[in-house]
C-alpha cells in the first residue's frame, strides 16, 4: 500500500463505533512468539449449499496463507476446490478483470490504473478486504552481528538513488561491523517487479527510489530467505510470515536511538516503518449480493478460524474494528 499509515485506518474505524482491540497483543522480535485474537472475534458458523470451485490469483506472500485458509475451508466444506496460484500480486488484477480468478490476492494496494482498467470494464471498482497485518522484515543471516538498521541505511544498503538521505552501502564496514566482517561485500536479495512487496518496499523503504542493479530478485518470498540464510554476508526484504532459523529479522528506525522491532503492538501504533496490511480483492457489484461461496470463504478468513491461522503461519490478526468493517462491505 502506498504507506498510509495502520493507526489512521484504525482511528478511522473507531470514528464508525467499531471496537478496536484487547490489552496484552504481542508478538516477539522473531514474531515466533503467540499473539492474542480479540475474544470478540466471532467464530465461523458453517452454512449450507456450499460447494464448487473457487481460483486464487495473486500474491506470493500470501500464497502459503491462502493454502491454509483454502485447507481449513475444504475441512469445513469437502465439496468445494480451491485452486491457488501466487506469482505476484501484479497478477491478481488481470485475473479479476478476465474472471480467471474470484479471489485476488495483494501484498500492496492496486494501482490507480489496476483499478481504472476494473472499473472500465465494470463499471465499478473492485473491493477490497484487508485480511492480515505484516511486519515486512529485513533479514540478515543469523550469524551477522548487526542490532538494527535506520531507514538511511536500508536505503543505502538497496537504493541507487538515495531519497532516504544515506549513502552507498557496499561493504558491512560501511556500516559499522569490525574485524573479519569489515571487508565482506553486502549481497542483496529482493523480489522481483510482479511482486507487490517489491512495490511496497521500493515506495516507502527506498522513497520511490531505484534499486540497485546488484539486488538478486527471486520470484517468490522464500527464495529471498533461503538465499539470506545460506550466505553470510547477504541482507534480504520479505514478509515475516517467511522467518526460518537461518535468518533473523532487524529492528529498523528513522534514526539509530529509536529502532524498534516488527511486533504485533509496534505494527498496531505505526512505530515500526514497514507494517502493512495484506489484501484480498474481489468483484462486488455495489449494492448487490455476492456469489456464495466466495463470500463464505473470507467470512471464514475474517472469522477467529480464519485469524487463528494468520497467527500460525507467521503473521499478525487484524483487530476487530478492521474485521466488522470488512464483513460490513461484503455484505452491503
Amino acid at each position: 500500500m502506498s504507506a498510509p499509515s495502520l493507526v489512521a485506518s484504525f482511528r478511522a474505524l473507531a470514528v464508525a463505533g467499531a471496537v478496536f482491540f484487547s490489552t496484552g497483543l504481542c508478538a516477539s522480535a522473531t514474531f515466533a512468539s503467540e499473539v492474542e485474537i480479540d475474544p470478540k472475534m466471532p467464530a465461523y458458523t458453517n452454512v449450507d449449499g456450499i460447494d464448487g470451485n473457487l481460483n486464487s490469483i495473486g500474491s506470493d506472500t500470501l500464497n502459503n496463507l491462502m493454502t491454509f485458509w483454502a485447507e481449513g475451508f475444504a475441512t469445513a466444506y469437502p465439496n468445494v476446490n480451491v485452486q491457488i496460484e501466487g506469482k505476484g500480486s501484479t497478477t491478481a488484477p488481470p485475473a479479476l478483470i478476465e474472471g480467471t480468478a474470484q479471489l485476488g490476492p495483494m501484498s500492496r494496494e492496486m494501482k490507480k490504473d489496476e483499478v481504472d482498467a476494473f472499473e472500465k470494464k465494470f463499471g465499478y471498482k473492485p473491493l477490497q478486504v484487508k485480511v492480515c497485518i505484516d511486519a515486512l522484515a529485513v533479514f540478515v543471516h543469523k550469524d551477522n552481528p548487526l542490532t538494527g538498521l535506520t531507514m538511511a541505511q536500508v536505503d543505502g544498503l538497496f537504493s541507487s538513488t538515495f531519497k532516504q538521505g544515506g549513502k552507498d552501502i557496499d561493504s558491512w564496514g560501511d556500516i559499522g561491523l569490525p574485524g573479519a566482517w569489515a571487508s565482506k561485500p553486502v549481497s542483496l536479495y529482493g523480489r522481483n517487479s510482479a511482486s507487490g512487496t517489491y512495490g511496497y518496499f521500493k515506495e516507502v523503504a527506498l522513497k520511490k527510489g531505484d534499486y540497485k542493479s546488484s539486488v538478486k530478485e527471486q520470484p517468490g518470498s522464500s527464495g529471498v530467505v533461503q538465499g539470506v540464510s545460506s550466505d553470510l554476508a547477504a541482507v534480504g526484504y520479505s514478509g515475516h510470515g517467511y522467518l526460518t532459523a537461518g535468518v533473523k529479522a532487524l529492528p529498523l528506525g528513522e534514526t539509530a536511538d529509536k529502532l524498534v522491532e516488527g511486533t504485533y503492538a509496534n505494527c498496531l501504533n505505526n512505530s515500526y516503518p514497514l507494517s502493512r496490511f495484506l489484501y484480498v480483492y474481489v468483484n462486488k457489484a455495489p449494492g448487490k449480493a455476492m456469489d456464495k461461496l466466495t463470500l463464505e470463504f473470507l467470512k471464514f478468513v475474517l472469522s477467529k478460524d480464519g485469524q487463528d491461522i494468520v497467527v500460525k503461519d507467521g503473521y499478525y490478526p487484524l483487530p476487530l474494528a478492521a474485521v466488522t468493517a470488512s464483513l460490513d462491505e461484503l455484505t452491503k
